[in-house]
C-alpha cells in the first residue's frame, strides 16, 4: 500500500438555497415553488468534500463569514475529515449564498439555473496564500477554481508551479484567464460551455462524433496556451482529457433518473484528482470521476450527493471494466472526523 494522498483546495465555500419548480418564471412573472432546502456547497468546499470522501487526505483553505451559515459550512468539512485550519472566519463579511432554481419537467431532464452571492469568498487576497510558501511541498496536488479572486488563484498556482506541485484549475463560473496562470496549470478542466468561452470555439452538441470534433479542437487550443493538460466535461456526453499522451473520451454513467445535476462537475473534478493522486492512470481515473459523477446527479443538494468511496468502487464493479488497478484504491482511506480539527467544532 502507497501513501495516502494529499490534496489542497484553495476556493470557496457557499451555502446554497435552492428551490424546486416545475418551471422557470419568465421576466417579471412570478410561480409557485415545489420545494425549498439549504445545504453546504461552493464549487471549492464541494472539490474538497468529494476528495475526502473518496479517501484522500485533505485540507481547505478559504473565508466564511462569522455567521450561522458559515459555521454549517464548517461542520459538513469536518464531518467529511476536511482539516479547515486555514479557512478564515470573517467578522466583515457574510458567508457567500448560492440562489439555485432547479426546474423539473415531468418526462425531461432537470435544469438548474444559480446566482451566486460571494460574501467572504471575496475578501480573500493573495496575502491568504503566503502560508503556501512553508507548506506546499506537502502537497500532491492543489484544486482551485474561480469563485474566489482572480489574484488569489494566481498567486496560490505561483507557488505550487514552482514547487513542482500539479496544479487543477476549474475555471468555473466562466472568466478569462491571463497566460501567467494557465503556464502553471497542469488540469485545466472547464465544462463544454466555460471551454467554449475560453477560447471562442463553437462546441455543438446535437451530434456526438461533431462534438467530440469540436471539443478536441478547443481543448488542443487551451494547451497551445498554456495549460498542460485540458479536462473538458460535458454532461450527458461524458469528458474528454486531450493532453501530450494524446485524446481521450469518456462517456458518462447512466443513471435511472437524474435528481439534481448541482454538483456533479465539482464531484467529477475531486474524484479525478483523487484517483490521479492514488495512483490510477489518467483513463481508470476519468473513470473513477464518471462513476462518482454519476452518483452525484442521482442525489439531491451539493454536498449532501457526493458519495463515498464504497459506492463508487460498487458502481465500477458493475460496469466490469477490462483494466482497473484496483490495487491503487488501496491507497485511499477516508478520513474519521475526529481525526481532524481538534480544535474547532
Amino acid at each position: 500500500m502507497g501513501k495516502r494522498p494529499r490534496i489542497l483546495v484553495v476556493g470557496s465555500l457557499v451555502m446554497d438555497l435552492t428551490v424546486g419548480t416545475e418551471r422557470f418564471p419568465k421576466s417579471g412573472e412570478t410561480v409557485l415553488g415545489r420545494t425549498f432546502s439549504t445545504a453546504p456547497g461552493g464549487k471549492g468546499a464541494n472539490q474538497a468534500v468529494q476528495a475526502a470522501r473518496l479517501g484522500a487526505d485533505v485540507s481547505m483553505a478559504g473565508a466564511v463569514g462569522e455567521d450561522l451559515f458559515g459555521r454549517e459550512l464548517l461542520a459538513s468539512l469536518e464531518k467529511s475529515g476536511v482539516d479547515t485550519d486555514r479557512v478564515a472566519i470573517r467578522t466583515d463579511a457574510p458567508t457567500a449564498v448560492g440562489n439555485i432554481l432547479l426546474e423539473a419537467v415531468p418526462g425531461e431532464a432537470v435544469r438548474n439555473r444559480i446566482i451566486v452571492v460571494p460574501g467572504a469568498n471575496h475578501t480573500l487576497t493573495a496575502a491568504d496564500t503566503a502560508f503556501l510558501k512553508e507548506e506546499i511541498g506537502r502537497y500532491d496536488m492543489m484544486i482551485l477554481q474561480l469563485e474566489i479572486p482572480m489574484e488569489v488563484n494566481e498567486a496560490a498556482a505561483r507557488y505550487a508551479f514552482d514547487a513542482g506541485v500539479p496544479v487543477m484549475l476549474n475555471p468555473a463560473p466562466y472568466a478569462a484567464l491571463s497566460p501567467e496562470l494557465l503556464r502553471c496549470v497542469t488540469y485545466l478542466s472547464p465544462n463544454e460551455h466555460e471551454a467554449a468561452g475560453l477560447t471562442g470555439l463553437p462546441l455543438r452538441t446535437g451530434e456526438r462524433g461533431r462534438l467530440l470534433s469540436d471539443t478536441r479542437a478547443a481543448a488542443e487550443k487551451l494547451r497551445l496556451a498554456g495549460a498542460e493538460n485540458v479536462l473538458i466535461t460535458l454532461g450527458e456526453n461524458g469528458a474528454v482529457l486531450c493532453g501530450a499522451d494524446g485524446f481521450a473520451h469518456e462517456p458518462c454513467v447512466a443513471v435511472p433518473a437524474v435528481a439534481d445535476p448541482t454538483a456533479a462537475g465539482d464531484s467529477f473534478v475531486g474524484a479525478f484528482c483523487t484517483g490521479l493522486c492514488a495512483g490510477l492512470p489518467r483513463r481508470q481515473a476519468l473513470q473513477f470521476a464518471a462513476a462518482a459523477a454519476a452518483l452525484t446527479v442521482s442525489r439531491p443538494g451539493a454536498q449532501p450527493s457526493l458519495p463515498m468511496l464504497f459506492e463508487v468502487v460498487e458502481l465500477l464493479r458493475t460496469r466490469a471494466l477490462e483494466e482497473f488497478d484496483w490495487a491503487a484504491l488501496q491507497n485511499l482511506e477516508p478520513a474519521e472526523p475526529e481525526e481532524r480539527n481538534g480544535g474547532r467544532a
